[in-house]
Protein backbone atom coordinates (compact mmCIF):
# COMPACT_ATOMS: atom_id res chain seq x y z
CA UNK A 1 0.00 0.00 0.00
CA UNK A 2 2.18 2.81 -1.28
CA UNK A 3 -0.31 5.60 -0.63
CA UNK A 4 -1.46 4.68 2.89
CA UNK A 5 -4.88 5.55 4.29
CA UNK A 6 -7.20 8.48 3.56
CA UNK A 7 -10.70 9.62 4.44
CA UNK A 8 -12.42 8.08 1.42
CA UNK A 9 -12.00 6.28 -1.89
CA UNK A 10 -11.05 8.17 -5.06
CA UNK A 11 -11.17 7.40 -8.77
CA UNK A 12 -7.97 7.55 -10.80
CA UNK A 13 -7.53 7.75 -14.57
CA UNK A 14 -4.24 7.67 -16.44
CA UNK A 15 -4.97 8.68 -20.04
CA UNK A 16 -2.32 7.65 -22.55
CA UNK A 17 -1.99 7.90 -26.29
CA UNK A 18 -2.92 4.22 -26.73
CA UNK A 19 -4.90 3.26 -23.65
CA UNK A 20 -6.50 4.48 -20.45
CA UNK A 21 -5.72 2.92 -17.08
CA UNK A 22 -8.48 3.30 -14.52
CA UNK A 23 -9.24 2.13 -11.01
CA UNK A 24 -10.50 2.97 -7.54
CA UNK A 25 -8.11 3.60 -4.68
CA UNK A 26 -10.02 2.87 -1.52
CA UNK A 27 -9.57 4.57 1.85
CA UNK A 28 -6.98 1.94 2.85
CA UNK A 29 -4.84 2.68 -0.20
CA UNK A 30 -5.72 -0.49 -2.09
CA UNK A 31 -6.15 -0.22 -5.88
CA UNK A 32 -9.43 -1.88 -6.85
CA UNK A 33 -10.66 -2.91 -10.28
CA UNK A 34 -7.68 -1.64 -12.22
CA UNK A 35 -8.35 -1.96 -15.93
CA UNK A 36 -6.87 -0.88 -19.22
CA UNK A 37 -9.10 0.17 -22.13
CA UNK A 38 -8.32 1.74 -25.52
CA UNK A 39 -8.18 5.52 -25.61
CA UNK A 40 -10.95 6.84 -27.88
CA UNK A 41 -9.59 8.92 -30.73
CA UNK A 42 -12.01 11.44 -32.18
CA UNK A 43 -10.36 14.26 -34.18
CA UNK A 44 -13.54 16.35 -34.07
CA UNK A 45 -13.94 16.21 -30.28
CA UNK A 46 -10.81 14.64 -28.76
CA UNK A 47 -11.21 15.89 -25.18
CA UNK A 48 -14.93 15.19 -25.04
CA UNK A 49 -14.46 11.65 -26.34
CA UNK A 50 -11.96 10.86 -23.59
CA UNK A 51 -14.19 12.28 -20.86
CA UNK A 52 -17.24 10.40 -22.17
CA UNK A 53 -15.22 7.19 -21.78
CA UNK A 54 -14.12 8.16 -18.28
CA UNK A 55 -17.76 8.70 -17.29
CA UNK A 56 -18.54 5.18 -18.49
CA UNK A 57 -15.62 3.79 -16.51
CA UNK A 58 -16.79 5.65 -13.41
CA UNK A 59 -20.21 3.97 -13.69
CA UNK A 60 -18.61 0.55 -14.18
CA UNK A 61 -16.37 0.94 -11.14
CA UNK A 62 -19.18 2.30 -8.95
CA UNK A 63 -21.30 -0.72 -9.84
CA UNK A 64 -18.45 -3.13 -9.18
CA UNK A 65 -17.34 -1.58 -5.87
CA UNK A 66 -20.40 -0.08 -4.14
CA UNK A 67 -18.61 -0.41 -0.81
CA UNK A 68 -15.99 2.16 -1.95
CA UNK A 69 -17.87 5.25 -3.22
CA UNK A 70 -15.41 7.73 -4.69
CA UNK A 71 -15.61 11.33 -3.47
CA UNK A 72 -13.09 12.76 -5.94
CA UNK A 73 -11.31 11.81 -9.15
CA UNK A 74 -7.81 12.32 -10.48
CA UNK A 75 -7.19 12.56 -14.23
CA UNK A 76 -3.73 12.74 -15.77
CA UNK A 77 -2.92 13.21 -19.46
CA UNK A 78 0.15 13.67 -21.67
CA UNK A 79 1.17 16.82 -23.51
CA UNK A 80 1.31 20.36 -22.14
CA UNK A 81 -0.93 20.74 -19.11
CA UNK A 82 -1.83 23.77 -17.04
CA UNK A 83 -3.06 22.06 -13.90
CA UNK A 84 -3.86 25.33 -12.11
CA UNK A 85 -6.20 26.48 -14.87
CA UNK A 86 -7.40 22.92 -15.43
CA UNK A 87 -6.60 23.07 -19.14
CA UNK A 88 -5.01 20.60 -21.52
CA UNK A 89 -3.07 23.13 -23.56
CA UNK A 90 -1.83 20.76 -26.26
CA UNK A 91 -1.47 17.06 -27.00
CA UNK A 92 0.20 16.08 -30.27
CA UNK A 93 -0.97 12.47 -30.08
CA UNK A 94 -4.51 12.98 -28.80
CA UNK A 95 -5.32 16.18 -30.63
CA UNK A 96 -6.76 18.66 -28.16
CA UNK A 97 -5.81 22.30 -27.78
CA UNK A 98 -6.82 24.45 -24.79
CA UNK A 99 -9.45 21.98 -23.63
CA UNK A 100 -11.00 22.77 -20.18
CA UNK A 101 -10.58 19.33 -18.67
CA UNK A 102 -11.32 20.15 -15.04
CA UNK A 103 -14.57 21.96 -15.78
CA UNK A 104 -15.82 19.42 -18.32
CA UNK A 105 -14.78 16.39 -16.26
CA UNK A 106 -16.50 17.78 -13.17
CA UNK A 107 -19.75 18.07 -15.14
CA UNK A 108 -19.55 14.47 -16.33
CA UNK A 109 -18.29 12.79 -13.18
CA UNK A 110 -20.29 14.90 -10.69
CA UNK A 111 -17.46 14.86 -8.14
CA UNK A 112 -14.42 17.14 -7.64
CA UNK A 113 -11.69 16.51 -10.22
CA UNK A 114 -7.93 16.99 -9.97
CA UNK A 115 -6.36 17.36 -13.42
CA UNK A 116 -2.62 17.19 -14.06
CA UNK A 117 0.23 16.01 -16.27
CA UNK A 118 0.98 12.28 -16.46
CA UNK A 119 4.74 12.41 -15.96
CA UNK A 120 4.55 15.11 -13.29
CA UNK A 121 1.99 13.09 -11.33
CA UNK A 122 3.92 9.84 -11.62
CA UNK A 123 7.07 11.71 -10.63
CA UNK A 124 5.38 13.16 -7.54
CA UNK A 125 4.63 9.65 -6.29
CA UNK A 126 8.15 8.49 -7.15
CA UNK A 127 9.61 11.52 -5.38
CA UNK A 128 7.37 11.11 -2.31
CA UNK A 129 7.66 7.35 -1.86
CA UNK A 130 10.60 6.19 -4.01
CA UNK A 131 14.36 6.50 -3.86
CA UNK A 132 14.58 10.30 -4.08
CA UNK A 133 12.33 11.13 -1.13
CA UNK A 134 15.26 12.36 0.97
CA UNK A 135 16.12 15.09 -1.56
CA UNK A 136 14.48 18.46 -2.25
CA UNK A 137 15.96 19.26 -5.68
CA UNK A 138 15.11 16.41 -8.00
CA UNK A 139 14.56 15.72 -11.68
CA UNK A 140 12.52 12.65 -12.62
CA UNK A 141 13.21 11.61 -16.24
CA UNK A 142 11.01 9.13 -18.09
CA UNK A 143 13.06 7.78 -20.98
CA UNK A 144 11.10 5.67 -23.42
CA UNK A 145 10.06 6.25 -27.01
CA UNK A 146 10.44 9.93 -26.13
CA UNK A 147 11.72 11.74 -23.05
CA UNK A 148 9.68 13.70 -20.53
CA UNK A 149 10.58 14.97 -17.09
CA UNK A 150 9.30 16.56 -13.92
CA UNK A 151 11.33 19.05 -11.93
CA UNK A 152 11.24 19.59 -8.16
CA UNK A 153 12.99 22.58 -6.63
CA UNK A 154 13.05 23.13 -2.90
CA UNK A 155 10.68 20.18 -2.56
CA UNK A 156 8.04 21.76 -4.80
CA UNK A 157 7.09 20.85 -8.36
CA UNK A 158 8.10 23.41 -10.97
CA UNK A 159 5.24 23.63 -13.48
CA UNK A 160 5.59 26.97 -15.30
CA UNK A 161 2.06 26.75 -16.60
CA UNK A 162 2.73 23.29 -17.98
CA UNK A 163 5.87 24.15 -19.92
CA UNK A 164 8.50 22.96 -17.41
CA UNK A 165 10.23 19.61 -17.77
CA UNK A 166 10.40 19.35 -21.57
CA UNK A 167 13.90 17.88 -21.38
CA UNK A 168 13.32 15.73 -24.44
CA UNK A 169 13.50 18.92 -26.49
CA UNK A 170 16.55 20.33 -24.73
CA UNK A 171 19.51 20.91 -27.04
CA UNK A 172 22.48 18.52 -26.87
CA UNK A 173 25.59 18.10 -29.03
CA UNK A 174 24.74 16.23 -32.25
CA UNK A 175 26.93 13.11 -32.53
CA UNK A 176 26.26 12.85 -36.27
CA UNK A 177 27.01 16.42 -37.36
CA UNK A 178 28.36 19.75 -36.23
CA UNK A 179 25.94 21.69 -34.08
CA UNK A 180 23.15 20.45 -31.88
CA UNK A 181 19.99 18.38 -31.86
CA UNK A 182 17.31 17.57 -29.29
CA UNK A 183 17.89 15.04 -26.53
CA UNK A 184 15.07 12.77 -27.76
CA UNK A 185 16.85 12.36 -31.11
CA UNK A 186 19.86 10.74 -29.41
CA UNK A 187 19.07 9.64 -25.86
CA UNK A 188 15.60 8.10 -26.05
CA UNK A 189 14.99 4.38 -26.40
CA UNK A 190 13.33 5.02 -29.73
CA UNK A 191 16.28 7.02 -31.03
CA UNK A 192 18.79 4.37 -29.97
CA UNK A 193 17.05 1.72 -32.05
CA UNK A 194 16.55 4.06 -35.03
CA UNK A 195 20.12 5.31 -35.06
CA UNK A 196 21.50 1.78 -34.88
CA UNK A 197 19.32 0.64 -37.78
CA UNK A 198 20.29 3.67 -39.83
CA UNK A 199 24.01 3.13 -39.28
CA UNK A 200 24.15 -0.68 -39.43
CA UNK A 201 21.22 -1.62 -41.62
CA UNK A 202 20.18 -4.15 -38.97
CA UNK A 203 16.76 -4.06 -37.32
CA UNK A 204 16.76 -4.88 -33.61
CA UNK A 205 14.19 -5.27 -30.86
CA UNK A 206 14.36 -1.72 -29.55
CA UNK A 207 17.08 -0.22 -27.39
CA UNK A 208 17.44 -3.51 -25.53
CA UNK A 209 18.54 -5.17 -28.75
CA UNK A 210 21.16 -2.47 -29.28
CA UNK A 211 22.46 -2.98 -25.73
CA UNK A 212 22.71 -6.75 -26.22
CA UNK A 213 24.71 -6.22 -29.41
CA UNK A 214 26.94 -3.65 -27.71
CA UNK A 215 27.68 -6.09 -24.88
CA UNK A 216 28.48 -8.76 -27.48
CA UNK A 217 31.13 -6.56 -29.08
CA UNK A 218 29.23 -4.77 -31.85
CA UNK A 219 31.18 -1.51 -32.29
CA UNK A 220 28.32 0.38 -33.94
CA UNK A 221 25.90 -0.62 -31.17
CA UNK A 222 28.45 0.37 -28.52
CA UNK A 223 28.90 3.80 -30.11
CA UNK A 224 25.15 4.42 -30.42
CA UNK A 225 24.65 3.43 -26.76
CA UNK A 226 27.55 5.65 -25.68
CA UNK A 227 26.11 8.57 -27.67
CA UNK A 228 22.82 8.15 -25.79
CA UNK A 229 24.64 8.11 -22.45
CA UNK A 230 26.59 11.22 -23.44
CA UNK A 231 23.42 13.10 -24.38
CA UNK A 232 21.61 12.13 -21.18
CA UNK A 233 24.67 13.05 -19.10
CA UNK A 234 24.96 16.43 -20.84
CA UNK A 235 21.34 17.25 -19.98
CA UNK A 236 21.68 16.07 -16.39
CA UNK A 237 24.73 18.28 -15.95
CA UNK A 238 22.80 21.25 -17.34
CA UNK A 239 20.17 20.63 -14.66
CA UNK A 240 22.87 20.49 -12.00
CA UNK A 241 24.39 23.76 -13.19
CA UNK A 242 21.13 25.66 -13.62
CA UNK A 243 18.90 24.47 -10.75
CA UNK A 244 21.30 22.58 -8.47
CA UNK A 245 19.73 19.15 -8.96
CA UNK A 246 20.65 16.76 -6.14
CA UNK A 247 19.12 13.58 -7.52
CA UNK A 248 17.91 12.30 -10.88
CA UNK A 249 15.39 9.48 -11.01
CA UNK A 250 15.46 7.59 -14.30
CA UNK A 251 12.33 5.70 -15.31
CA UNK A 252 10.66 4.50 -18.49
CA UNK A 253 11.66 1.67 -20.77
CA UNK A 254 15.34 2.60 -20.97
CA UNK A 255 15.68 2.34 -17.19
CA UNK A 256 15.06 -1.42 -17.57
CA UNK A 257 18.73 -1.59 -18.62
CA UNK A 258 19.62 -1.02 -14.97
CA UNK A 259 23.33 -0.65 -14.28
CA UNK A 260 24.15 -1.01 -17.99
CA UNK A 261 22.68 2.48 -18.25
CA UNK A 262 23.22 3.98 -14.81
CA UNK A 263 26.89 3.05 -14.29
CA UNK A 264 28.22 4.64 -17.49
CA UNK A 265 25.83 7.54 -16.96
CA UNK A 266 27.27 8.17 -13.48
CA UNK A 267 30.82 8.06 -14.85
CA UNK A 268 30.03 10.45 -17.68
CA UNK A 269 28.27 12.93 -15.38
CA UNK A 270 31.24 12.80 -13.01
CA UNK A 271 33.64 13.47 -15.90
CA UNK A 272 31.68 16.46 -17.19
CA UNK A 273 31.13 18.21 -13.86
CA UNK A 274 33.87 20.17 -12.16
CA UNK A 275 33.33 21.71 -8.70
CA UNK A 276 29.59 21.02 -8.64
CA UNK A 277 28.12 18.42 -6.30
CA UNK A 278 27.44 15.13 -8.00
CA UNK A 279 23.77 14.22 -8.27
CA UNK A 280 22.57 10.84 -7.09
CA UNK A 281 21.32 8.82 -10.09
CA UNK A 282 18.50 6.48 -9.06
CA UNK A 283 16.40 4.00 -10.98
CA UNK A 284 12.65 4.56 -10.62
CA UNK A 285 11.09 2.13 -8.16
CA UNK A 286 7.31 2.28 -8.61
CA UNK A 287 7.00 0.99 -12.16
CA UNK A 288 4.17 1.36 -14.66
CA UNK A 289 1.46 2.09 -12.07
CA UNK A 290 3.10 5.27 -10.76
CA UNK A 291 0.88 7.43 -12.95
CA UNK A 292 -2.32 5.86 -11.67
CA UNK A 293 -1.12 6.29 -8.09
CA UNK A 294 -0.21 9.90 -8.89
CA UNK A 295 -3.73 10.56 -10.15
CA UNK A 296 -5.09 9.10 -6.90
CA UNK A 297 -2.73 11.25 -4.85
CA UNK A 298 -3.96 14.35 -6.71
CA UNK A 299 -7.58 13.40 -6.03
CA UNK A 300 -6.88 12.82 -2.36
CA UNK A 301 -5.36 16.29 -2.11
CA UNK A 302 -8.74 17.77 -3.07
CA UNK A 303 -10.28 16.14 -0.02
CA UNK A 304 -7.47 17.07 2.32
CA UNK A 305 -6.59 13.40 2.77
CA UNK A 306 -3.16 12.16 3.71
CA UNK A 307 -0.98 10.45 1.09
Amino acid sequence: MVLGTAESAVLCFDVGGTDIKAGVVDAKGQVLGMRRVPTPLDPARPGEAVLDRLAELKAELASEFPEAPAKAAGIIVPGIVDSVAGVGIYSANLGWRNFPFTAEATKRLCIPVAFDHDVRSAAAVEHSFGGSKEFNDVVVMVVGTGIAAAVFSGGRAVTAGGFAGELGHAQVPDPDAAGSTILEAVGSAGAIAKRYHRESGIRVDGARGVLLRANAGDAVAARVWADAVDALAFTICQCVNIIGTEAVVVGGGLAEAGDDLLEPLRKRVDAILDFQRRPRLIRAQLGQDAGLLGAALNARALLGGTP
